[in-house]
């Protein structure tokens, strides 16, 4: 038993280190993932709210599209595809071979437009749920729409959006684990090297779901200050 455990140290032998390493790799790519997908999402919605005909549609398509299809299936599509273009450029300036995309950079992406089509919704509703009277109020002080925006509007569509905004995260540190499938050496990617290395699946993957379970409580924490931060003033 404690051999096993041994497994996890930081010295000769131990995978403690490879496994915080990718770790580390895993919490960035969830991290820059989720970015990209408030900048989608945020568009998406606003083409959900538009009053145009055609940005309604083409969000409605994205939306449908990218929770629609799995996930893994379109990681698959984004870096095969991706590569094929690139490969095809690639050859038109003299380069032969096949040219990848590089793994980590397909996964935000990836991760960004998946996200996105679910933060889009999130936003979409959170700014229904506004009441419409803080529209007419701002309105009736002839404020600028940017500062309409900024100082009544975004604020309590915040506080609509965090607790969606935070399940959003929840699933998009899960689908890092799925980014594994093309190269990546993240902490799921890591925990199946060194059950293969060692013969003990159990005890690595235990040991990643562990990892995985501390960055959701922690990241948890950080979303539950932000709701009560943004719920101030708020009487429930």
């Amino acid at each position: 038993m404690f051999d096993r455990f041994n497994l996890l140290g930081f010295g000769a032998g131990g995978w403690g280190a490879a496994l915080l390493e990718a770790a580390g790799v895993t919490l960035l790519l969830s991290l820059a993932g989720f970015a990209l997908g408030i900048v989608f999402g945020g568009l998406a919605a606003a083409g959900r709210l538009s009053a145009a005909r055609l940005p309604r549609s083409i969000a409605s398509a994205y939306g449908i599209v990218f929770r629609g299809v799995p996930d893994l299936l379109t990681i698959y599509l984004f870096y095969y595809g991706g590569s094929v273009v690139l490969t095809a450029v690639g050859r038109l300036f003299g380069a032969q071979g096949f040219a990848g995309l590089p793994a980590f950079a397909t996964g935000i992406v990836t991760i960004g437009f998946i996200s996105g089509a679910y933060q889009a919704e999130v936003y979409r509703g959170a700014y229904l749920a506004v009441d419409r009277g803080q529209f007419d109020a701002a309105k009736a002080l002839a404020l600028p729409r940017f500062h309409m925006l900024r100082f009544v509007i975004v604020p309590q569509l915040l506080r609509h959006a965090i607790p969606g905004i935070g399940n959003v995260w929840q699933l998009v540190l899960k689908d890092s684990a799925l980014i594994s499938v093309i190269g990546l050496v993240e902490l799921m990617r890591q925990a199946q090297i060194g059950a293969g290395s060692t013969r003990e699946p159990f005890f690595f993957y235990c040991a990643a779901a562990a990892l995985y379970f501390a960055i959701a409580c922690v990241t948890g924490l950080f979303f539950g200050r932000a709701e009560a931060i943004a719920s101030r003033g708020i009487a429930h």
